[in-house]
């Protein structure tokens, strides 16, 4: 009787786990599947507790963001607690390597570095040192001889990716690879690629700026949503404490176009500047964003047109979050419509004040989530006063002196010191370019500019 034998393993394949019959949920051994805590207090925060046995966490960022240099980073501390970890330099000379960590005091023992950019050669090695921790930089640099395509291309990274993550579930060691992004952003090579992994993070930052933001966008051993910030230095990347202290730390008080508002990232509130800057325009307005959802901020100027008379239809509009913050959540609408408004006339908002609230289509203030939280941040900050739709002051903690408005109207009345500066043509049919164009000289109203 003939029988059918079994194809031959590639040179670079990885055996599959070995399965086992089912068993129930509640007698799963969760012993020595504990999360691995980095050392570094944001990493940790964005991976709920750490690197967890066996898993594949995928990080992807931009040339020069420093992702490099947080893996290298991770990989001395885990190491300096006992774990054994190995960094598979694909890109990279070893004498690079150890040059990077030496300015960055990651030079000790329990790091291990070997270049290679053949799979088969990433396998045998970990099979030898049998680490704790292994990343791959980065997996765009791998390839399989058996697989069509050269390094990089879809099916190398499909199957590179596949394997790897096979290793690190059969060994029990933590995987990470690192990944190119496109011009647009995303991930480079297939879709499948992020389907493939437990975790996948981004890190996102200017190389010119010092801030860096990790963001879990995938993770299946917690919540995603959250952030870790970090400060890129001469010794490398820093965890920062108070990341709401460090977004206003240049804020001048009292400037026109400036509003405060309180974002929800993950679970933690913070505090950041939305800046705005009005200006004539010759031409076809120009709307410039940075840091917001530049489709919300297009609405949001549509509604101060609309529902409360601030005409910034055939004016430039610059709307932006200082030091680098973002603030995409729609908690962040009445303060983008404050500092548009308030660049319109030249007049700053009221002394201390945080604005935070949704705007709804008509014009009316709608309640946000996590509203105590966001009063607790801005008061530990020391503002005095919070502008929040009305259904949300009601239950709101008084951390901080609540003001309600129901409605864009009287939230543009209540944020300035002297109400609102073009009150009294609210209500009149606007006529004429004078009508439209932004001041410059002040608290004017446009009556008596034009």
């Amino acid at each position: 009787m003939e029988e059918a034998l079994p194809a031959p393993a590639r040179a670079g394949a990885v055996p599959p786990p070995p399965t086992s019959g089912p068993v129930a949920l509640t007698e799963v051994d969760m012993e020595g599947h504990q999360p691995m805590a980095t050392g570094l207090a944001e990493l940790d925060r964005v991976l709920s507790g750490g690197l967890l046995p066996g898993s594949a966490t995928l990080l992807g960022g931009e040339p020069g963001t420093g992702k490099s240099t947080l893996l290298l980073q991770a990989l001395a501390s885990l190491a300096a607690s006992g774990r054994r970890c190995l960094l598979v330099a694909a890109e990279e000379a070893s004498h690079q390597v150890r040059r990077r960590a030496h300015r960055l005091g990651a030079d000790v023992p329990g790091v291990f570095v070997v270049e290679a950019t053949d799979l088969a050669t990433i396998v045998e090695g970990v099979a030898r040192l049998q680490p704790e921790v292994v990343v791959v930089d980065s997996v765009q640099a791998i390839s399989d001889p058996d697989v069509a395509g050269g390094a990089g291309s879809v099916a190398q990274v499909r199957e590179c990716a596949q394997s790897l993550a096979r290793m690190a579930k059969a060994s029990g060691a933590a995987l990470v690879l690192v990944g190119h992004v496109t011009k647009e952003g995303s991930l480079a090579g297939p879709r499948t690629l992020e389907h493939l992994v437990d975790t996948v993070l981004s890190f996102e930052g200017d190389r010119y700026l010092a801030l860096r933001a990790l963001r879990a966008v995938k993770h299946r051993f917690g919540p995603t949503g959250e952030t870790g910030l970090f400060e890129m230095g001469e010794r490398g990347l820093a965890g920062v404490a108070d990341p709401s202290a460090l977004f206003l730390g240049d804020r001048r008080e009292g400037s026109a176009g400036s509003t405060v508002t309180v974002p929800v990232e993950g679970y933690r509130p913070l505090v950041v500047e939305v800046q705005a800057l009005v200006g004539r325009s010759s031409q076809v307005p120009r709307r410039f964003v940075t840091g917001l959802d530049p489709g919300r901020v297009g609405f949001l100027v549509a509604v101060l047109d609309r529902r409360a008379g601030v005409a910034l239809g055939d004016c430039d509009v610059y709307v932006s979050v200082t030091g680098g913050a973002r603030a995409c959540e729609p908690a962040a609408d009445l303060a983008i419509c404050l500092a548009l408004a308030s660049s319109l006339v030249g007049a700053p908002v009221r002394s201390g004040l945080v604005a935070i609230g949704e705007v709804g289509l008509g014009g009316e203030l709608r309640r946000v989530g996590s509203m105590p939280k966001r009063l607790a941040e801005a008061g530990r900050l020391g503002f005095k006063s919070a502008l929040v739709p009305a259904p949300a002051a009601a239950g709101a903690a008084r951390d901080v002196e609540v003001v309600a408005a129901r409605s864009l109207r009287e939230a543009l009345g209540a944020a300035f010191p002297a109400g609102w500066p073009l009150a009294e043509r609210q209500r009149a049919p606007r006529s004429g370019p004078a009508a439209r164009r932004p001041s410059g000289d002040g608290g004017r109203t446009l009556r008596e500019i034009g």
